[in-house]
């Protein structure tokens, strides 16, 4: 049987964060291939927006609904700091049964830094190890909490054809980033739009 095409649904989403509320009134829908970029400067709500899309905070209004895996790229890797590289990696990649575990590393040119400990990686190369994890889950939807922080303008670039290819594969993006993407047909929306007014108070 075909698994449904995925899918991303938010309506009237609004987050706090303590006793401030951060955002409301946010909507969005996306389908199978496409790509949202939410801008934003830092502390207005895109981490909080993307949590709440993952279900590990709840929204103070609004409903998250969706179909398929989804796949989270945050600041942490989930990797044992105490694990070599290509061993810490190769406990997700047998949990998720990845088949091209070597062409992963490669292709986030990781295997120079197979028998590196984990705790001793920089930290543009724990991001290009958060993406080879990630890219191991096979989620149908990507949720990336700013992907490109800490990385050169090499390892950026990989980063969109990264998102380029899983949409054009039928996945989903919602990618929370002050920088910018190249991915062609993405829509954007800024969180500030979404800023709570003195009607809201």
């Amino acid at each position: 049987m075909q698994a449904p095409s995925p899918s991303l649904i938010a309506e009237n989403l609004a987050c706090r964060r303590g006793d401030r509320l951060l955002f409301r009134r946010l909507s969005f829908a996306l389908e199978a291939g496409a790509a949202c970029h939410v801008t934003g400067a830092n502390g207005a709500g895109k981490t909080t927006l993307i949590r709440a899309v993952a279900g590990l905070t709840t929204p103070y209004a609004g409903e998250v609904r969706r179909t398929g895996a989804l796949g989270l790229l945050d600041e942490r890797t989930g990797l044992d700091p105490d694990l070599p590289l290509d061993k810490a990696l190769a406990f997700w990649f047998g949990i998720d049964r990845v088949a091209g575990a070597d062409e992963i590393m490669a292709r986030l040119r990781l295997d120079p830094l197979a028998e590196v400990p984990v705790r001793y990686l920089s930290t543009g190369q724990k991001k290009r190890t958060a993406l080879a994890r990630l890219m191991g889950q096979q989620a149908s939807i990507w949720l990336l909490d700013e992907p490109l922080s800490g990385l050169d303008s090499a390892s950026q670039g990989l980063v969109s054809e990264l998102v380029r290819e899983h949409c054009a594969g039928g996945g989903i993006a919602l990618i929370a980033s002050h920088q910018p993407l190249d991915v062609p047909g993405m829509t954007a929306f800024a969180i500030e739009d979404f800023a709570p007014t003195g009607e809201d108070a």
